[in-house]
């Protein structure tokens, strides 16, 4: 009897999973950028709390192998320094590369997205549709 090895799709899922996130960053291992992950939420988690909730969305955090690199507007100095110095004090960082511009005035919160025809509404519950046209 012929018996063929069947690898279940999810199997197959997994490890093609794998395979690509090992292909985002080579020099880095899975468990490295599962600590990378973690040092980035931690990051956003101490701006929130030491600089503003605003910071989660205007300031960009990426990390790779504890390096923290910073970017977007900040309205002062203080508030770029602030923002440094708390992604330097998370516990894993290695260094932190300020790359935060100063706008000069306040910086916007983000937009919800717009859509490009009408918007329609459905009607209250239990109210009346208005009634149909008719042609003249």
């Amino acid at each position: 009897m012929n018996r063929r090895c069947r690898i279940p799709a999810a199997v197959l899922a997994v490890l093609l999973g794998l395979a690509l996130m090992a292909s985002c960053r080579p020099s880095q291992t899975v468990g490295r950028q599962t600590d990378d992950a973690s040092i980035k939420t931690r990051i956003k988690a101490r701006l929130a709390t030491d600089v503003g909730a605003e910071t989660i969305t205007s300031v960009e955090v990426n990390v790779t192998n504890g390096v923290v690199t910073l970017a977007g507007p900040v309205r002062t100095e203080e508030e770029r320094s602030k923002i440094e110095a708390a992604a330097g004090s998370v516990e894993g960082v290695v260094s932190v590369t300020n790359n935060i511009q100063l706008s000069g005035e306040a910086v916007p919160p983000p937009q919800p997205a717009t859509t490009s025809g009408p918007v329609m509404t459905p009607p209250p519950p239990g109210s009346t549709p208005p009634p149909a046209a008719t042609p003249y």
